[in-house]
């Protein structure tokens, strides 16, 4: 997983997600290292040059396995609308940027991370970061579907990791898969790799329904909640004007 040193799920169980001075320097190194794709994704946007990335809708099968179908559970019978859509969208853009890395991944791992990963985003957790405790949630709901521990801690990590600049770089770890994928849907990054056609189709599947003020409110009740965790970092150098600017009409 290509996160800074020592931001891994032992130190977000330890912590909570508390940053330390250090690690908020290594976040910002890591941060910077994104710019440039990001300039350029959006300049290949405004110029109307999109890549072919895509998945044939039709025919394509879902995990079905129980813990799948227990995760699908949690997450219609956890997450507002909003929430619910940007979690399913997350897969299918994670699958659209995986196939295009060429990225070998865990499909039953990618599927269960990305309906869940947001499972306490409107709940927040004073001084626990919503991604640990809806990493602790998830792999808790794992195991009580019967996966073995080192697949529930692996759910848990990925949940825990995917708001960690840097984590998206490898597609074929869970944390990377989800991150990628939810990145696109909240600020648009690699938008521009994927067909304009197809995310118009995924967005008549899985509607928007209002998703950039909801998460905005959402990620300002966690940054109040978690003063010194990775999301009051993030909007302290942008985060919540990228996600406004995202080319998204809501």
């Amino acid at each position: 997983m290509a996160a800074p040193t020592g931001i891994d799920w032992e130190w977000a169980t330890r912590t909570g997600g508390a940053l330390s001075k250090q690690q908020r320097r290594r976040l910002a190194v890591e941060t910077a290292r994104t710019l440039p794709a990001m300039v350029s994704n959006r300049v290949r946007l405004a110029l109307g040059r999109r890549g072919r990335g895509a998945l044939e809708f039709a025919g394509l099968r879902l995990p079905d396995s129980k813990l799948a179908v227990a995760a699908e559970t949690e997450a219609r019978e956890s997450l507002s609308a909003p929430v619910l859509e940007h979690s399913i969208r997350t897969y299918y853009f994670g699958r659209v940027l995986a196939d295009l890395d060429g990225a070998t991944y865990d499909d039953e791992l990618a599927y269960v991370c990305s309906l869940l990963h947001d499972l306490q985003l409107e709940h927040p957790t004073p001084g626990r970061c919503f991604a640990v405790s809806g990493g602790e949630r998830a792999a808790a709901l794992a195991i009580g579907a019967g996966a073995p521990p080192e697949r529930a801690d692996a759910i848990g990590a990925a949940i825990g990791a995917h708001l960690t600049p840097g984590v998206a770089n490898d597609l074929s770890d869970p944390g990377g898969f989800v991150s990628a994928g939810a990145s696109v849907d909240v600020l648009g990054t690699r938008l521009a790799e994927i067909d304009e056609d197809w995310v118009v189709e995924l967005l008549r599947r899985h509607p928007r329904h209002d998703f950039k003020r909801r998460v905005v409110a959402a990620f300002r009740a966690e940054a109040k909640a978690v003063p010194r965790g990775r999301l009051r970092w993030l909007n302290s150098v942008g985060f919540l004007q990228m996600v406004r600017m995202a080319p998204f009409a809501q």
